[in-house]
């Protein structure tokens, strides 16, 4: 079941927490289109 086929989604992950790469992972898996991701340290 792709819960997100069709959607684009922009991702921002944080460095000491969950990173960017792992949501686009969990994102594509359900069938998304990622358009923007990045993974920043937010103090």
């Amino acid at each position: 079941m792709r819960i997100l086929k069709g959607h684009k989604v922009a991702i921002f992950g944080e460095r000491d927490d969950v990173a960017g790469s792992a949501v686009r992972n969990c994102v594509l898996a359900a069938g998304a289109e990622v358009v923007y991701e990045t993974t920043s340290c937010f103090v």
